[in-house]
Parts: structure tokens; C-alpha cells; sequence
């Protein structure tokens, strides 16, 4: 049996997870402030939630790959998207609803050449189906609000990790010149 490998954490490990914090914070708040509104108590905080899950997905240590996640973030909720809102015009969310949506995203994915994103796919149409199934009133409106919380989340997690890359770049760079 090998010892594991003891892992360092430097200062800058500390930096990033305090930006991706302020990320899905900002996200959370963006997302129940916004929708205290329009929605009830239950729904905005499913919306705080799907924002700062968003905000996190897209969190990478480089900015090309933050984008990068936020593409496929976004491609999967689009699709995601495409097959629930009509879905849920005509029919209830049931179990077999579910296991259609996902199977039909799955080889939408496969032809989309995005196979990476096939789980992500799946996994937004299962929290939009669930939910639609425990609120069947407006049930219609759980794609549109998950979609609206997925480009938040991924906005805010972009902007928080490019503008913390760009500050600690500008940090770096002060300290090797002092």
C-alpha cells in the first residue's frame, strides 16, 4: 500500500477558491434577488442554486478553458432547452417523459459532435423535468427559468474568473518588477 501524495496548497490556490465563492455567491444572489419577483420562494432558490452550479461549472484555473466550459454549458442547457419546452406545451413530466428527453439529448449530442456534454445534457433535463413534476402548474416555464439561471451563472463565473486572472496577473507582475 503507497502513502498518498501530500498535496501543497499555495496562496494561489487559496485565491482561486475564494473567486470561484464570490462567483457562485454573486450568481446565487443575482438569481434569487432577480426572481423574488416573478416566481415563488421554492422557484427563485432552485434559480440561485442552477446559477452559482452554473457560475462553478464554468470556474477554470485558465481563461480559454472557462470559456471553453461556458460553451458547453451552454450548448447542453440549449439543447436541453429545445426538448423540454415543447415537451411540457403537451405533456406532464412523467418518469418515461424523463427517460425520452434524455436518450433523444443524448443522440442529439452524438450528432452535435459534442459527446463531452452528453451528461450535462442529461442532467439539465432531469432537474427540469423533476421540477416541472413537483410544480406542474406553468410547468412550461422551468426550461425558460433554467436557461435564464445557466447564462447568469455562466456570465457572472467567466467575468469572476477573468477579471481574478487579469487582477493576480497584475499582482504577479508588480512583485517581479518591485
Amino acid at each position: 500500500m503507497s502513502k498518498p501524495e501530500r498535496t501543497n496548497i499555495s496562496s494561489l490556490d487559496f485565491v482561486y477558491a475564494f473567486e470561484m465563492a464570490i462567483a457562485a455567491l454573486l450568481s446565487y444572489w443575482a438569481m434569487t434577488a432577480g426572481l423574488t419577483r416573478l416566481v415563488d420562494t421554492p422557484t427563485d432558490l432552485l434559480g440561485g442554486m442552477w446559477a452559482a452550479v452554473s457560475a462553478i461549472f464554468v470556474f477554470r484555473e485558465k481563461e480559454l478553458d472557462s470559456v471553453s466550459a461556458g460553451i458547453a454549458r451552454l450548448a447542453a442547457t440549449g439543447v436541453s432547452f429545445a426538448l423540454c419546452l415543447p415537451y411540457l406545451w403537451f405533456f406532464p413530466a412523467t418518469p418515461l417523459g424523463i427517460a425520452v428527453l434524455v436518450a433523444i439529448g443524448a443522440v442529439i449530442m452524438i450528432l452535435l459532435h459534442r459527446r463531452g456534454d452528453i451528461i450535462t445534457t442529461g442532467i439539465t433535463t432531469v432537474v427540469v423535468m423533476v421540477v416541472a413534476a413537483i410544480d406542474p402548474h406553468d410547468s412550461w416555464r422551468q426550461p425558460l427559468l433554467r436557461l435564464a439561471d445557466t447564462v447568469v451563472g455562466i456570465s457572472i463565473g467567466v467575468a469572476c474568473q477573468w477579471i481574478g486572472f487579469h487582477l493576480l496577473q497584475k499582482v504577479m507582475t508588480a512583485r517581479h518588477v518591485s
